[in-house]
């Protein structure tokens, strides 16, 4: 795809060659996120944040990547916040944001709302996760991360065993992930979850149609063998119709060290898109994963600034003249000594 101005809405836009380039620009912002190097590239650019529905990670790490370019944010984190909640519609709000932005990041409770946004607005959109739909940044830096702990062991993506764990149905991260995982060779998916939540047959009929395995558990035990990544989601209590109904499948399938140990192969990966549910009657993923080296989840969050950066710098043209804005940090950071 044509980067340059473009809107990122699904992962249905990006094939495994706009892939590599993400990843190449991603590679290239390493120094700037560590802190070794600071640049300028978008100086006096403007993001305006636009996150209608909670987060932490999302909203932080796509301010904290254009910072880090040079670039300037602008955020409203909640409707009752904006004019949304005295009835303007989104078209309204978009082409008056765009008049304030070089670019914005939307984040909504409904499927379909970004792209809504998206048509009226002036400047490129990229989705932070839009109902239960998709999460295209989310995924990227999901997909990286796996590149990286797969590369780390001298192996590739192609190949790759899998087993997706938790609520599948609403899990818009996993389904985004499923989507760029099909780009690759010979993906074998192992689908852990109660059968309620299980993801759509839609989803399992592509990822059949393009060649690959998938498998379908309703034990986590058994769904956990035998594979190079465990990436296991929260129950999306937001998108149940009752809080009743979601609390049904709370800590349903816990993962700990001992059922890893006992279930998993010794370097199996274990990954999260965050963020985990620490409350007792959920805990997904238990605290004593701490000190597993094959803990992934705060990889995965600091990979997330280097995808987010890399799209900001694509989508606004400036890759290739990031290192010409470069200086020295002056203050004290211990990143540059990690």
């Amino acid at each position: 795809m044509d980067f340059i101005g473009s809107h990122i809405l699904s992962v249905d836009q990006f094939d495994r060659a706009d892939i590599e380039r993400i990843f190449g620009v991603a590679d290239a912002m390493g120094p700037y996120a560590n802190r070794s190097r600071i640049t300028q590239v978008l100086d006096g650019a403007i993001l305006s944040n636009m996150f209608f529905e909670p987060s932490t990670r999302t909203r932080v790490s796509f301010g904290c990547a254009f910072n880090l370019l040079g670039g300037e944010v602008r955020e409203t984190s909640e409707v009752k916040a904006s004019s949304l909640s005295k009835g303007e519609s989104l078209y309204d709000t978009a082409r008056v944001l765009s008049g304030y932005s070089d670019i914005i990041v939307m984040r909504h409770p409904q499927s379909g709302a970004v792209a809504e946004f998206a048509e009226a607005s002036r400047v490129p959109v990229i989705n932070g996760g839009d109902g239960s739909n998709e999460h295209p940044s989310q995924a990227l830096l999901d997909l990286y991360t796996i590149l990286k702990e797969m590369m780390s062991r001298g192996e590739s993506i192609d190949g790759l065993r899998i087993a997706l764990v938790g609520d599948l149905k609403y899990g818009r991260a996993v389904h985004s992930l499923c989507k760029l995982l099909s780009l690759f060779d010979d993906i074998h998916y192992q689908l852990v979850s109660p059968p309620e939540l299980a993801i759509s047959d839609e989803i399992v009929g592509s990822l059949r149609s393009a060649g690959h395995t998938v498998d379908e558990y309703f034990e986590l035990e058994k769904g956990i063998h035998q594979v190079d990544i465990v990436y296991v989601t929260r129950t999306q209590e937001e998108r149940f119709p009752t809080q009743e109904e979601a609390d049904r499948y709370k800590g349903l399938f816990r993962l700990n060290q001992s059922i890893y140990t006992k279930y998993c192969e010794p370097n199996t990966v274990i990954m999260h898109p965050l963020p985990r549910d620490s409350r007792s009657q959920a805990q997904e993923l238990d605290d004593d994963l701490l000190q597993n080296p094959n803990l992934a989840v705060f990889r995965q969050t600091d990979n997330g600034v280097l995808i987010r950066m890399a799209l900001f710098a694509m989508v606004l043209n400036v890759a290739d003249q990031v290192h010409n804005h470069a200086k020295p940090v002056t203050w004290y950071t211990a990143k540059r000594f990690n």
